[in-house]
């Protein structure tokens, strides 16, 4: 997750808060262009004073929201809730003082960054101080109930307590099904004191967004793409009608192996939906957690990452226990394994730093390893959500930027993944520090999340057996439709919960969803677009949505199904630079320096220029399209649609929570031989 845009409150912040913004003494603006002056003050030297007081104050907003991430406590909460709160209040000073500019000549980029300046902030804040200051408080308490969340059972000396980490290793490694549901549900208990708090909070960000001149929040965030909001929620309907055959072929692949392993009775829940708990990731975004199910060729191309990186850890920890000597205490014994912890994860952090380095960009500052969170600490609570961060904007030299990452790293495939995602955002950082502080920001904030996972879609088996992580790769069919579901069990079991996530906030924020459906509009929402249901009722007592950290982090969501969109159209164009011929998914450009080249220029332009430019100097098109990800897929579909034949494919979307009026369910998806479905309206 790209966390700097979260705290920069203005066109390049988007997402989960903002930070303090103290004003600054006026510097001298450089070089106006000739334009007409407003009391004593052009619109291009307003933006060059924005920009400068921006860069100013960042390091401060930067440091309270990541002592509020990594040493959550009522302390740091209250540090981070003011430094919002003058954040903020700068924000609507300078949104204010902007009026003053409309209709004056000015520079394009000065009308760009006027634009952005209003537009990108994803926390509009109320005008009046009182309620600010409640906003930012109820911010920063959501955030901190989510890093302190923990699920606890037993009494006494029985009692056993576990947070996100350990219930999510039940889901990744159980194949116990009460086990697996109890680890879930105990997850989803640590939201519902969050639900006030979320109504409250809308309440007051839409007040924010009325007063800036839109319906309400949902559609601010809408209006963000250069486009107008409405084309844009057309867009992604369009995006998911693309795509969306493909994501139902695998779904109803596996729903069978599910119903294989569990039974027919447990292995789906009614309406042929699949139960949230059994997909192997908290939130059913990712089920490459379930590969001993779904591995369609068992051993054929071996592409085990996570028991190469647990032979890693092994080895470290062997080394770090010999250090200690054969009768090593507890203690000792103890320390070796945090020690061959970090080890594994610096050691897995380097070898995401060599692909980038690869295609001659530059190496992380020296800063960065000592400052990065890599391991969850034992003396304090944190956010263990992945979040890559720019603390100083002074990546212009590549020398002074203080860039990080906040990750709790274990040695598996799904946080190896993640880390060269969260580089992806580092450099993005590194290679638009250039740009003035308004126009440091993704092209649009899909682009932000694309970078990484373009890389990722670069390791190929071929690649990851040159770095030692699976064993020689032969060349056989089998081997490429595993490989091709390890990719779609990750990218393409992702689309749909990309999008479901804001479709429920759009309906929030606008009214539609009121605050007592809220739990019951989530899983209709998740069935309609997932085929995914919960296996026990899920009443208004619960408050789902708030056990995914975009929730009460209010971070927009559509950026990442724009992301795995987009991360194909890069790859390709990429691989194109590359030379790479043949089919597309046998492309990996690791340490070609031309497609570097390619890459590092489209960073450079931040969001300086309309998101539709970047993309076509980078890729030849203005529009995103699922054209590539298609491609890339071919192989997969063709296969899943063999191995489908003669099964009842498709889902019936009911409503999940038992709140919802008895009524005949609509279907989400239908049978191949049905009509399909009209596209989905958006509020």
């Amino acid at each position: 997750m790209n966390h700097r845009h979260l705290l920069l409150p203005l066109a390049i912040a988007a997402g989960l808060s903002l930070s303090a913004c103290k004003k600054e003494t006026t510097p001298e603006a450089t070089a106006p262009t000739g334009t007409q002056a407003q009391g004593g003050e052009t619109a291009d030297q307003f933006v060059a004073r924005v920009n400068a007081e921006i860069k100013a104050s960042y390091p401060e907003q930067t440091s309270a929201q990541w002592l509020s991430s990594t040493f959550i406590n009522d302390d740091s909460q209250r540090v981070a809730a003011k430094a919002n709160e003058r954040s903020l209040a700068q924000l609507n000073q300078w949104i204010e003082q902007a009026k003053a500019f409309e209709g004056a000549p000015m520079s394009e980029d000065s009308k760009r960054a006027l634009t952005l300046l209003k537009l990108m902030t994803s926390m509009p804040p109320p005008r009046d101080p009182a309620r600010l200051a409640e906003l930012t408080t109820i911010a920063a308490r959501m955030e901190g109930m989510y890093g302190a969340g923990t699920y606890c059972t037993g009494e006494g000396e029985a009692k056993q307590c576990r947070q996100l980490g350990e219930l999510e290793d039940v889901l990744r490694s159980s194949r116990d099904y009460d086990e697996q549901l109890q680890a879930w549900e105990g997850w989803h208990t640590i939201s519902r004191p969050m639900r006030p708090d979320y109504v409250r909070f809308v309440e007051l960000v839409n007040e924010g967004a009325s007063a800036m001149g839109f319906a309400d929040t949902g559609a601010m965030w809408r209006s963000g793409y250069d486009m107008p909001p409405d084309a844009f929620a057309a867009e992604t309907d369009r995006l998911w009608e693309q795509v969306k055959p493909l994501y139902e072929q695998l779904h109803c692949y596996t729903r069978d192996k599910l119903e294989g392993s569990y039974g027919i009775e447990r292995g789906q829940v009614a309406g042929g939906l699949l139960p949230a708990h059994l997909m192997g990731n908290m939130w059913q975004q990712d089920w490459g957690n379930l590969w001993d199910i779904l591995e369609p060729y068992k051993g054929a191309g071996s592409l085990d990452i996570s028991a190469g990186l647990q032979k890693q850890f092994q080895q470290d920890l062997g080394a770090a226990l010999y250090k200690r000597g054969a009768s090593a205490s507890v203690q000792q014994r103890f320390e070796a394994e945090r020690e061959a912890q970090l080890q594994v994860a610096r050691r897995m952090t380097e070898r995401a730093q060599d692909f980038y380095t690869s295609l001659d960009m530059p190496r992380l500052p020296e800063g960065y390893w000592a400052r990065t969170q890599f391991i969850k600490p034992l003396d304090r609570d944190v956010v263990c959500h992945a979040s890559a961060w720019d603390m100083n904007m002074g990546g212009e030299d590549g020398k002074s930027a203080d860039v990080r990452t906040k990750m709790c790293i274990k040695p598996n495939e799904e946080d190896f993944t993640t880390i060269y995602h969260e580089l992806g955002h580092v450099y993005y950082y590194l290679a638009y520090n250039q740009q003035p502080p308004l126009f440091q920001g993704g092209a649009n904030d899909g682009f932000h999340e694309a970078i990484g996972d373009t890389i990722v879609l670069a390791m190929t088996p071929k690649y990851l057996e040159s770095i030692g992580l699976v064993e020689g790769q032969a060349q056989s069919e089998q081997a490429l439709i595993n490989a091709q579901m390890r990719m779609a069990l990750a990218k393409v079991a992702f689309l749909p919960f990309g999008l479901m996530i804001d479709r429920w906030r759009w309906g929030v924020f606008d009214g539609s969803i009121a605050p007592d459906h809220y739990n019951q509009a989530w899983w209709e929402l998740k069935a309609k677009y997932q085929g995914v249901a919960p296996a026990s009722a899920r009443g208004e007592e619960f408050f789902d949505p708030g056990a995914k950290y975009h929730v009460p982090g209010n971070t927009p969501y559509t950026r990442y199904f724009l992301s795995h969109v987009l991360q194909f159209q890069f790859y390709k164009s990429l691989c194109e630079a590359a030379g790479h011929t043949g089919p597309l998914y046998d492309c990996t450009f690791y340490g070609n320096p031309e497609a570097g080249r390619k890459f590092w220029t489209m960073l450079q332009h931040g969001s300086s220029q309309p998101w539709q430019a970047t993309l076509k100097e980078l890729t030849g098109n203005e529009q995103i399209d699922g054209g590539a990800v298609l491609e890339y897929f071919a192989p997969l579909q063709e296969w899943l649609k063999k191995q489908n034949e003669g099964k009842q494919c498709g889902w019936q979307a009911t409503a999940a929570a038992p709140a919802a009026p008895a009524a005949a369910p609509a279907p989400a998806s239908t049978p191949p031989q049905a009509a399909p479905e009209a596209p989905a309206k958006q509020g």
